[in-house]
């Protein structure tokens, strides 16, 4: 349901969060369908860089996967070659929803496989950071994520975390820029996802569907609370 309301709104896509939210396979399935059916791109975030799990989600027909914790250029190579036909090693399987279940021919369906799918890499570690410039120049590699919230929890302690985070966050504007890959990122106010939108990010996640619930429910409930203090006052 919430990917149907956030299609039905405009929005361009949702992620799907398989990380640190209890799905399984056929959860994600439905909601991928639902998403198609709502003319909204669904990217799922995998649980890990496993190439099944990444296969399993494109069988389902989602539009791209957030592969979390890349920290290095081989570790690229091989989420890009897991979802990829071509040059890769992705799993040939034409008779899934992503093969129209048999309506293509295998080489229709891995061409067209490997024209839809993007691939995003997570750069959430300090590791990744010293190795942005290798990672970002895979071939096959749509773009990247930063993810500030655990480069946030990985530099905690130190003594300008907030000031590492910034100066990680510019690295990876910049050596995306250089290599001409995509920049998505998780903005926290309005004004943030201005400044980002400047230094080169593209795409934007917004919230997640209990952030979006949390918001709305406190929201009217301040209204409504208001409004019966008001009357009762009158």
């Amino acid at each position: 349901m919430p990917a149907e309301i956030l299609g039905g709104i405009g929005y361009d896509f949702v992620v799907v969060d398989e990380e640190h939210s209890p799905f399984n396979r056929e959860t994600t399935d439905r909601i991928v369908l639902a998403c198609k059916a709502a003319g909204i791109a669904a990217i799922v975030r995998v649980q890990s860089k496993d190439p099944a799990q990444i296969l399993s989600v494109l069988d389902c027909g989602a539009d791209g996967v957030l592969v979390p914790h890349v920290t290095d250029a081989a570790t690229a190579r091989d989420i890009v070659a897991a979802g990829r036909y071509r040059g890769g090693k992705r799993g040939f399987a034409p008779t899934t929803r992503a093969g129209g279940f048999g309506r293509a021919g295998q080489a229709e369906h891995m061409a067209a496989e490997d024209r839809r799918v993007t691939i995003i890499a997570m750069i959430e570690d300090p590791e990744a950071i010293d190795n942005i410039d290798d990672i970002v120049a895979v071939d096959g590699l749509d773009g990247v994520f930063v993810g500030r919230g655990d480069l946030a929890a990985a530099y905690a302690g130190s003594d300008d975390a907030a000031a590492m985070v910034r100066a990680a966050t510019e690295a990876v504007h910049a050596a995306a820029g250089k290599a001409g890959r995509t920049v998505a990122i998780l903005p926290g106010t309005p004004e943030d996802a201005a400044a980002q939108a400047r230094a080169g990010s593209t795409a934007f996640i917004l919230s997640s569907d209990q952030g979006f619930l949390r918001n709305a429910a406190m929201q009217a409930q301040d209204m409504m609370s208001d409004a019966v203090t008001h009357a009762r006052k009158g």
